[in-house]
């Protein structure tokens, strides 16, 4: 699998915050009282459950900001494909930075291999149809960016990272611009060439509405399967169609088989369980 690095001005501005929000006034004083200072360790970072990784740059960093005589071989990067006991990595350097920088690098690691084993599951659950898996802007305050690679990670895709990316006509824009044609209207006249309109719709009244009108893209909010097998049925040759609304891994392969292009989800990105990852003396 391709999955292009993060840059590391994305995540090092969070890897300081999060770093001095831990040590505090005076550091790291229980390491800082046992560990003498010349003291050297290898640790291994092992998977203590089955997922999918992502963080890995991330992780590095976190230790690596401790102090850069740090380093970190990778075994297994991210997208990888774990089960529970799999050495991901191997750390060495300054026992007092590895255990100073280990919950920093964890807490990334961890939770964004859970987004990423979360999304691999409803990946797997469409499995044989046209449906991608995409993520929306439900997202951790300050870690949108490394949340929608971990998703990239585990096989999905992204919708909009922000609110200048497209225009996306919800139902409360329609609700105060007074109607579906008011608000696609108005849409059309602001938006630039370039930008793309899609429009929510909860029935297939509106999706007419919104089709006759011409939009690029619909999103067929919290339609039962036949709904969505219709909706498609309508939109196609005309707009792409995207299904959201309560998606589990449950219902995901009947919304995939009405035939949608996308079918968005935004627990996985704030609900995910974090993977189990621990930092094991070599």
């Amino acid at each position: 699998m391709s999955l292009n690095p993060l840059f590391p001005l994305l995540y090092e501005p969070l890897l300081r915050a999060a770093l001095l929000e831990d040590l505090g006034r005076a550091g790291d004083i229980t390491t800082d009282a046992i560990v003498p200072a010349g003291q050297r360790a290898a640790l291994q970072l092992r998977a203590r459950q089955p997922g999918v990784i992502a963080g890995l740059d991330v992780a590095r960093c976190a230790f690596q900001t401790v102090s850069p005589e740090v380093r970190m071989e990778t075994i297994r990067g991210d997208g990888s494909v774990v089960a529970a006991g799999d050495v991901i990595a191997t750390i060495n350097g300054p026992a007092r930075a590895l255990l100073t920088g280990e919950r920093v690098a964890l807490n990334f690691l961890c939770h964004l291999s859970g987004v990423a084993s979360a999304t691999a599951s409803l990946v797997a659950a469409v499995k044989g149809t046209r449906a991608q898996i995409v993520c929306t802007r439900k997202t951790t305050p300050g870690l949108r960016a490394l949340e929608k690679y971990a998703v990239r990670a585990g096989g999905g895709g992204n919708h909009r990272f922000g609110l200048d990316d497209a225009v996306l006509i919800k139902d409360n824009h329609i609700a105060i611009a007074g109607g579906i044609a008011a608000a696609i209207t108005r849409a059309k006249a602001h938006a630039g060439h370039l930008v793309k309109i899609e429009v929510e719709v909860d029935n297939l009244a509106q999706l007419e509405q919104a089709l006759k009108l011409g939009v690029d893209a619909v999103l067929l909010d919290n339609m039962t399967p036949p709904e969505l097998e219709r909706a498609v049925g309508m939109a196609r040759g005309k707009a792409i169609t995207e299904a959201s609304g309560r998606i589990t891994v449950d219902t995901a392969p009947a919304i995939a088989a009405a035939g949608v292009d996308l079918i968005s989800v935004g627990w996985i990105t704030h609900s995910s369980a974090a993977l189990d990852i621990g930092l094991d003396d070599a």
